[in-house]
């Protein structure tokens, strides 16, 4: 059933938000408990409230961004406009497969060249200074887009809802994986056990130690998902295969 573009944006509004405080919010009282020391070696930081409130905020804007985006999605999709396509036999069940992957590499692209834009000096305070005012990040700061960046990140899913034939259930499968790579990568280090795979993870993936790095050094680790773009393009930190060596 076709539904109006505002009753869209409602819903996804709603949607979003819960995704975040369910997702973050479940995560971070899980780690931060203050009965949870998981890593002796680095002693557990007091996360800053004043921060995780901004970064609540902002992502409650961010929030109503991708909404908006997800409202047009749909809306087009009734429209007969977009590439979208509910029957799975259409194009196979290998083609599912490959989508996914193939959607998450080019959305990785995507966000290395942009988050790298937004890194600018000229852009920085208007599109991403919000997002590292956690210079230490909790769950909370997954979702802490600044309202123009916001914007940018959902024009890719806009956008590749129009070039390339995807079934709900990749678009689905996209969003959970955003969400909970998100999560991950703002996950302190000091709140992850010594068990954590973090050298198979840096080695390949963005990691939790990977972008904490990033939060540190402003001029390293882009990726959203993987790493061959810094490391392609020299913004991979140097030192880093032999610290997780070193961390185990």
């Amino acid at each position: 059933m076709n539904h109006s573009f505002g009753y869209y944006g409602i819903a996804f509004f709603g949607i979003i938000l819960l995704r975040y405080f369910l997702v973050a919010g479940g995560i971070y009282v899980f780690f931060y408990s203050s009965s949870r020391q998981p890593s002796p070696t680095l002693p557990p930081r007091s996360p800053d409230l004043r921060v995780i409130q901004h970064d609540i905020q902002l992502s409650v804007l961010s929030a109503g961004a991708f909404a908006l985006a997800a409202a047009f999605i749909m809306s087009a999709c009734d429209w007969g406009i977009t590439r979208i396509y509910s029957d799975w036999q259409q194009y196979g069940l290998g083609y599912l497969v490959v989508s996914y992957g193939g959607v998450l590499v080019l959305q990785d692209t995507y966000f290395y060249f942009s988050h790298r834009l937004f890194h600018h000096p000229v852009l920085f305070r208007w599109l991403h200074r919000g997002h590292h005012r956690s210079r230490y990040p909790t769950p909370w700061t997954s979702f802490a887009f600044d309202p123009l960046e916001a914007i940018v990140q959902s024009l890719f899913l806009v956008g590749i809802v129009f070039v390339l034939p995807l079934h709900f259930i990749t678009l689905i499968a996209v969003l959970i994986t955003m969400t909970i790579w998100a999560v991950l990568n703002h996950l302190g280090l000091d709140r992850l056990p010594l068990t954590f795979p973090h050298h198979w993870l840096g080695k390949w993936f963005i990691g939790p130690a990977h972008h904490a790095i990033h939060h540190l050094q402003y001029t390293q680790h882009y990726g959203l998902y993987f790493t061959f773009w810094d490391k392609l393009l020299g913004t991979q930190d140097p030192e880093f295969d032999r610290k997780l060596g070193d961390r185990g």
